[in-house]
């Protein structure tokens, strides 16, 4: 019955407040989806839902000429007198009439390949008309999934109450914005939420917002996260695309618009397919349909993204305007489908010549207070796309969901029911939660162990607890918590159990115990050092003891600024082989020692035991950031920096049991990253630092770069490691500099070749560098295949890489990037 009173109210509510409704239909009685609805020679205008109908609000009673636009119908211009609100108007769309002169078959040029010379002459004059505005902005999203099976890879899938069916189909996100944005090209944009509503999360935010929706069509590239997607009427866009007028129509204000099919000259390169329709004489854009395929923008599990945008015409100003903009998603893998669509709604636009100065700043979004608590009857009066039967019983059973959810008898029920203790849990682990939100979490003892020659076979187990220290904050990005936690792990050879333990809150970080550790903290993973020993007798994680308290705080001090500082008290001492086991006996090479300046000395030790304390403070600069700003003030960054990220450091070892390991260390980097439209993504890193005081300092304390003899990495962007570098051959307590260079031209050559265009791979080429005053520089130029796979599964880099000392040849070798090397750890 509650349900019932719901949909009633929500139903006679929308009817209240709808003033020009109806439903748009094709001539065979169907509904036509995301008809675009204008009032003649304004930007006041809606959008059809998926079933065709549609509530255009006006303001007061009287004359209006109201236009229906939608690609592939004939548009409709009709005059209507409304003497009462709501007003029902329905609409019939018929078929389009395209027409085309008699075509003599010859050698002759299509006459699309003109119209596009024309738009792609007069697209910078097009694009600066609608260069400068602001309007109201709306946009929906919904997500849905089909065939999901309980069961993945042998685990329970847990989906929310309500997500899905016993066929495990339904709506896996629903949402809506209502916005206000202001915008000029090509990136300045602020944008002030005003509503934002999120199915059965009463508290959360909806992502989809103006940011990174604005297709422009007019610029060369249109950015589509992995790749940028060549325009059809970009200034290179004859090379990518070919073009045939598949007819002509006239709009209601007798423009003649041409019809013309794009259909891409290489099949895997990031281009659309499908069709743009270009105004005659003003060669504007009157509205856009492609297909954007998931392996052209090297997506996988995307199958097919349709973009369709309608462009609106105003007399008065001449300018051809976006109104809206539709996106049709089409994804899967594993047997499991994904659709979605996310419909956008420009309205009242108002143009500028300019904009003043301060008008965008570092807040790109800010989401007012109260944005997300508003009503049904405030979505019933703003939202301009009527909710289909499908949104509305969506909303009405989350809703209902959440609130018996958030009743702290539900919650009981649900924590004794998952709190439960089993015979099994000490084994395989046990998880604990409140209606408090107070969390433990014990790891088990079921874990693959780890191997190495220090400890041998290493049993690990932990366990950690959270505490919400506001638990009655509304806003999760609000919430503060207390963390801790305590890890445990013995070494079998060794015989010697360590236990560490950790707590942060409010940006304090505290730490310390025993543990192991390696003289270069970023080297080799346990897990691949495991295989390496185990299988190949390589045993290159050189380690040792280190008993240890520490203090950290981080924090971001002012925009794009974040500040570091750390105390830690130290005692090391050296560790030494215990476990010459193998899996497989190379009987041309034998475990190397612990000491990795004599590796053949099986009862050196790279230092003596000793105490110190160590102190650091650091920042790092990111200019250029744009932020989200969420109510009360709480400010996230959305990575919008157009410059190079800049840390800094200073280091100091004191107080130390020998007077010779104190020093003073400075550092400084820079990291960079850009994409060349097409032509892929670029990534640099610069490394620098020099040690004072610290001719006698210990080993552990050394500059020790990343390297890798192991011929194996996880395969991401490498702008921190080397390929061949041996571990241990390259360090210095002196200065040092080093430089990382990749690009990843994202298909851009080889998708020009034929045959192998077909594979999808990215040619990647790189260069790294390191030089310390007493060794000769060191050099590794690379060369290689990311994206390498089939299908869905395209998990693996392949590089060619090649190593110099100084002006002569070092070593060459393959790199395999094995992309979830990262998951394993």
């Amino acid at each position: 019955m509650h349900k019932l009173l719901t949909t009633c109210f929500l139903l006679l509510s929308a009817a209240s407040f709808a003033q020009i409704k109806g439903k748009i239909t094709s001539a065979d009685g169907q509904g036509i989806p995301f008809v675009s609805i204008t009032i003649e020679n304004t930007y006041n205008g809606t959008t059809a839902n998926e079933q065709g109908q549609y509530e255009l609000a006006v303001k007061t009673t009287g004359k209006y000429t109201v236009i229906f636009q939608s690609i592939g119908f004939k548009t409709q211009k009709l005059s209507v007198d409304v003497k009462s609100l709501p007003h029902v108007l329905n609409v019939m769309m018929p078929d389009e009439n395209y027409q085309l002169n008699e075509v003599v078959i010859s050698n002759a040029e299509d006459p699309a390949y003109e119209v596009i010379r024309q738009a792609i002459a007069h697209r910078k004059e097009n694009s600066a008309k609608t260069g400068r505005f602001e309007s109201d902005f709306y946009s929906k999203g919904i997500f849905r999934i089909k065939n999901l099976p309980k069961k993945f890879l042998g685990q329970t899938v847990e989906v929310p109450d309500g997500m899905v069916d016993s066929t495990g189909s339904g709506i896996l996100y629903l949402s809506e914005t209502v916005s206000h944005i202001t915008f000029e090209q090509p990136n300045n944009l602020k944008e002030r939420i005003i509503a934002s509503k999120v199915s059965g999360n009463d508290n959360g935010f909806s992502f989809n917002t103006a940011m990174n929706t604005y297709y422009n069509f007019y610029d060369n590239y249109v950015d589509m996260s992995e790749v940028q997607v060549i325009s059809p009427i970009g200034s290179g866009a004859l090379t990518y695309y070919k073009y045939k007028l598949e007819g002509t129509f006239f709009d209601e204000n007798n423009n003649q618009i041409n019809k013309i099919k794009v259909t891409p000259r290489r099949d895997k390169e990031a281009v659309v397919e499908g069709y743009i329709y270009i105004v005659d004489n003003s060669w504007a854009i009157y509205a856009t349909d492609f297909d954007m395929k998931g392996y052209r923008l090297q997506t996988p599990f995307l199958n097919n993204l349709n973009l369709k945008q309608n462009y609106t015409y105003n007399s008065q100003n001449g300018i051809w305007a976006k109104n809206s903009q539709v996106f049709d998603i089409d994804a899967g893998g594993f047997g499991i489908t994904f659709s979605g669509s996310f419909t956008h709604v420009y309205t009242n636009y108002i143009f500028h010549d300019k904009f003043d100065k301060k008008t965008f700043g570092k807040e790109m979004i800010v989401i007012e207070d109260e944005a997300n608590k508003k009503d049904s009857v405030y979505w019933n009066a703003m939202r301009p796309i009527p909710l289909t039967e499908e949104e509305t019983i969506d909303y009405i059973k989350k809703d209902s969901i959440q609130t018996l959810h958030e009743s702290v008898a539900y919650k009981d029920s649900i924590n004794k029911k998952y709190n439960k203790f089993n015979w099994k849990d000490p084994i395989t682990g046990y998880n604990y939660k409140n209606s408090k939100d107070t969390r433990f979490n014990y790891d088990g003892i079921l874990h693959i162990p780890s191997y190495n020659t220090v400890q041998g076979w290493v049993l690990n187990t932990g366990m950690n607890a959270s505490f919400a220290l506001n638990p009655e904050e509304k806003y999760d990005f609000k919430k503060r918590r207390l963390y801790t936690g305590v890890k445990a792990e013995y070494g079998i050879a060794e015989d010697r159990v360590r236990f560490s333990g950790s707590a942060s809150a409010y940006n304090f970080y505290l730490s310390g115990g025993n543990t192991v550790e390696q003289f270069n903290a970023s080297n080799i993973s346990p897990f691949v050092n495991a295989i390496s020993t185990l299988f190949f007798e390589r045993n290159y994680m050189k380690l040792y003891d280190k008993t240890f308290a520490k203090i950290a705080y981080s924090n971001r001090i002012a925009d794009g600024i974040t500040a570091t500082g750390s105390v830690e008290y130290l005692r090391r001492r050296a560790l030494y082989n215990n476990a010459p086991w193998v899996f497989i006996k190379d009987d041309n090479h034998s475990y190397t020692s612990n000491d990795p300046l004599q590796p053949y000395n099986y009862s050196s030790a790279p230092f003596e035991k000793h105490t110190l304390y160590k102190a650091s403070i650091g920042a790092n600069f990111n200019f250029g950031l744009k932020y989200k700003v969420y109510p009360g003030g709480e400010k996230r960054a959305m990575n919008y920096g157009q410059y190079p990220t800049l840390g800094i450091k200073y280091e100091k070892g004191f107080a130390g049991s020998i007077k010779e390991y104190e020093y003073d260390f400075i550092a400084a980097g820079a990291q960079y990253r850009t994409t060349f439209g097409n032509k892929g993504d670029f990534a640099i890193s610069l490394k620098g630092g020099k040690f004072f005081n610290a001719d006698g300092i210990a080993f552990t304390d050394y500059k020790h770069f990343n390297a890798n003899e192991t011929h194996v990495n996880s395969g991401g962007t490498n702008i921190s490691s080397f390929n061949l570098l041996p571990y241990y051959s390259l360090y210095t307590n002196d200065a040092y500099f080093e430089s990382h260079i990749e690009h990843n031209f994202k298909g851009y050559i080889m998708n020009k070749i034929p045959l192998l265009n077909v594979l999808q791979w990215n040619l990647v080429v790189g260069y790294h560098a390191a030089a310390t005053p007493d060794s000769k520089p060191y050099q590794e130029f690379t060369a290689g295949f990311d994206n390498i796979g089939w299908g869905n599964f395209r998990m693996l880099r392949v590089d060619y890489v090649r190593a110099y000392q100084g002006s002569g040849f070092a070593t060459d070798g393959v790199m395999f990037g094995l992309k979830f090397l990262d998951i394993l750890d």
